[in-house]
């Protein structure tokens, strides 16, 4: 009985089991339980800075790229994306890189407050070396995820150089049993962004009689290797937070007649800062000092600009030139009890070093009031520039020494004081610290690059924040500037932002095996359709001792 129902499944292999596989295999791989969505991932990504400051190209050129991705240490090719931790890769790495490789990808830190401050200190000496450079590559950068985390683990571990290998059967073993990702970014080629670069300024006017006038100024854009990601709490929302705070306790002061102060305070806010040389203050200070009217700037005691002063609880004023003794500038620096750092301007620097320099060079008293010691500091434009408690405590203390020096030298007043005297420090002179904190927040969550705040309108986005608040206190003048397009002083592009998508992948070795391990297969299921019938005869002679009856 068996032995029948055998010659029929031995004539299911003669005719119609290659036609049963055909169908059958499909149907398997749709019924696998593995999922094809699980393969891929989806992230969103930041572009590298890319601006050009008088003609001379910064930052990556390009956005687009399929390559396959690597680690640091198994990447070899124009064909790899290179992907790690930004707190991994050197600066020798990453120029290695920048001419090498076809991409790269950096993970920031799931948290940056748990970087001991040697990570910090190499984090940003590499945006620095980044910055300074121009990478034809694209570079992007992401926000931790959990998912990044199993992709950087496995490319660290998946692919196993020869040199690792003890023999060359575990060398390829390890090629064709690893796992891959195809790292793919389809954006837009980069193009220019139209930049117009805004400045808003208001004054509180002195009593009558009096044309000095005294300049607070700051500016409220951030610079940084990621203009998403650029949040500059220190460089320079704390400046800018600082100039509000002033404008609101000197317009107390000056509401009223009887304790107005003799000289008018001009306070401003202006855009493209450090990273474009302060061309907004320049082509600002042109406009009032240029035109027919230049009336606003007349008669300029000093200029006093604010940047960086929430990094610490101790400020250094910077000079281009030292202050006279008996001068304006020399009566706040003691009223401040700061010291004293002074620094040329050199004009054949790429960029200025304070935004007291714009005002120096037209021949203004001017000096920057900051709590970093020097401008070569690397904080100024990092990723880790955010705000913490410690810097919110740091920028209330600063603006309340600030306003007090401010006013004693407006007033005139000594160390001694009387009753009276007194109560003006306590009372209208006390900072609003529910407001610093907000304002303090509200910036340092916000992107302010010059990709992002100069390309919208005034009255939009942070700026337009900034021009609402200050007119609660006074007139507000908004002015827009515009680049020279045939000698452009600087050139923004764009796009800042794209989707990156992750495919996991096998390498190409693995095909090379799986077609042939197929081809294998598929040889020894034809010839073992094709020898079944006479493999049956013999298998039926052997059991029954005759040969099967056709």
């Amino acid at each position: 009985m068996w032995i029948d129902e055998a010659d029929g499944f031995a004539e299911i292999f003669k005719g119609y089991l290659p036609y049963y596989l055909l169908v059958a295999l499909p149907i398997f791989i749709i019924m696998s339980p593995v999922n094809p969505v699980t393969a891929s991932h989806e992230f969103s990504v930041y572009r590298m800075q890319q601006y050009d400051l008088h003609t001379v190209p910064h930052g990556c050129r390009s956005a687009s790229f399929n390559l396959e991705g690597r680690s640091l240490t198994s990447w070899s090719t124009s064909r790899h994306c290179v992907v790690a931790r930004v707190e991994d890769i050197s600066i020798e790495q990453f120029m290695e890189i920048r001419s090498k490789a076809g991409a790269l990808l950096l993970v920031l830190p799931k948290n940056d407050t748990v970087l001991t401050p040697e990570d910090k200190e190499h984090i940003q000496l590499l945006e620095m070396a980044m910055i300074q450079n121009e990478v034809n590559a694209p570079v992007y950068f992401a926000q931790w995820t959990p998912d990044f985390e199993d992709i950087l683990r496995d490319l660290q571990h998946s692919f196993i150089t020869d040199d690792k290998s003890k023999t060359a059967l575990e060398a390829m073993f390890n090629s064709v049993s690893s796992n891959g990702y195809q790292i793919v970014v389809s954006a837009s080629t980069p193009q220019k962004l139209d930049s117009k670069p805004v400045t808003l300024h208001g004054k509180l006017v002195g009593r009558s009689g009096s044309a000095q006038t005294i300049v607070i100024a700051a500016h409220y854009d951030s610079s940084g290797v990621v203009p998403e990601l650029s949040q500059g709490a220190d460089s320079n929302a704390s400046g800018a937070v600082a100039v509000l705070e002033l404008a609101r306790i000197f317009s107390r002061l000056y509401s009223t007649p009887a304790v107005r102060g003799g000289p008018t305070l001009l306070f401003v806010l202006t855009s493209a800062g450090h990273s474009l040389n302060y061309f907004a203050a320049k082509k600002w200070l042109e406009e009032q000092l240029d035109s027919a009217d230049a009336s606003l700037l007349q008669d300029v005691s000093f200029v006093m600009c604010l940047d960086s002063i929430s990094s610490s609880a101790t400020l250094t004023m910077h000079v281009s030139k030292p202050p006279k003794p008996g001068g304006a500038a020399h009566s706040i620096k003691s009223r401040l009890g700061v010291p004293i750092n002074h620094k040329k301007i050199n004009l054949a620097d790429e960029t200025l070093a304070w935004q007291h320099e714009r005002f120096s060079i037209r021949r203004m008293t001017a000096f920057t009031v900051s709590a970093l010691q020097s401008h070569k500091e690397p904080s100024r434009g990092s990723l880790l520039d955010t705000p913490s408690e410690l810097s919110a405590s740091n920028l209330i203390k600063n603006i309340g020494v600030l306003a007090r020096a401010l006013a004693s030298h407006v007033y005139n007043l000594t160390d001694e004081v009387n009753d009276e005297d007194a109560m003006l420090y306590d009372e209208l002179l006390g900072v609003d610290e529910v407001a610093i904190k907000h304002w303090y927040k509200y910036l340092s969550s916000q992107p302010r690059a010059p990709q992002i705040i100069t390309t919208l309108p005034p009255n939009a986005g942070v700026t337009g924040a900034l021009e609402r608040t200050l007119s609660r206190y006074m007139e507000i003048t908004v002015s827009t500037h515009t680049v020279d397009k045939r000698e452009p002083e600087y050139t923004l592009y764009g796009p800042t932002r794209a989707q990156l998508y992750v495919y996991s992948v096998k390498p190409a070795v693995f095909d090379l095996i799986l077609t042939l391990a197929i081809v294998a297969y598929l040889t020894v299921v034809y010839f073992a359709i094709q020898f079944f019938p006479r493999f049956y005869e013999e298998y039926a002679r052997l059991v029954t001792g005759k040969a099967k009856v056709q």
